[in-house]
């Protein structure tokens, strides 16, 4: 599913509880979308925000599955204000964002999606907003952050993690996501490394072909 029409981009600053937040808006400037998404960027003491390269094919991906996407700066990045919070204020960033897209698009499916540090902070999220209807993560910290809202929550879970990823290291990974509550799936892009340097073009077409059978549960890759 694609727009009926064009494609429209809209810049926002949100009423954040640390101060306003910076965040980008893509959707179809006609119709209702399928899902809207709520993308978090990686670690903001290392460089992260929504215009990270992983986020912004993630972001546009959903969006060319029919949903409406919005990225945002956590506190203290790009123009939002506040400062980093350990992960405790930017999971409250996340839920004003989300509660935005709620108010936008009410009735739709809520998505929540993110990369790295951004993955930590959504399946928090998804672990405890009942109407987040799907999570997507990708590269999730499982070594250096708890990941143990998911082993209860029955939100599904599409989990996408390089081969070759340095920083979050798919053997972590795999230890840890046979814990996390069903449904899941866990798909591998061959060969990609955290950032998935060229390899963007393979997570996004994993991404899109998982879309239509995500939440079935097992693993798999692509090369």
């Amino acid at each position: 599913m694609s727009c009926p029409g064009a494609t429209r981009l809209v810049h926002l600053e949100l009423k954040g509880p640390a101060g306003p937040l910076e965040a980008v808006l893509r959707e179809c400037d006609s119709g209702s979308p399928a899902f809207a998404a709520l993308v978090c960027h990686p670690h903001p003491l290392y460089g992260g925000t929504l215009h990270n390269k992983v986020v912004h094919r993630v972001a546009s991906v959903l969006h060319d599955a029919g949903g409406a996407a919005l990225r945002f700066n956590f506190r203290g990045v790009g123009r939002s204000a506040g400062r980093f919070d350990r992960g405790m204020g930017e999971l409250d960033d996340a839920r004003i964002a989300l509660d935005w897209l709620r108010e936008r698009h009410p009735d739709t499916p809520l998505w929540a999606a993110g990369f790295s540090f951004g993955s930590w902070i959504a399946a928090r999220l998804g672990a405890g907003e009942p109407d987040v209807a799907r999570l997507i993560l990708v590269a999730p910290p499982v070594a250096t952050a708890s990941f143990e809202a998911l082993r209860a929550a029955p939100v599904p879970k599409l989990v996408l993690q390089g081969t070759r990823d340095e920083v979050c290291p798919l053997a972590a990974l795999e230890r840890e996501f046979p814990s996390w509550a069903e449904p899941k799936a866990l798909l591998k892009v061959e060969g990609a490394t955290h950032f998935f340097d060229r390899r963007l073009g393979a997570l996004a077409e994993v991404l899109l072909q998982a879309l239509p059978a995500h939440g079935t549960g097992g693993t798999s890759s692509i090369t």
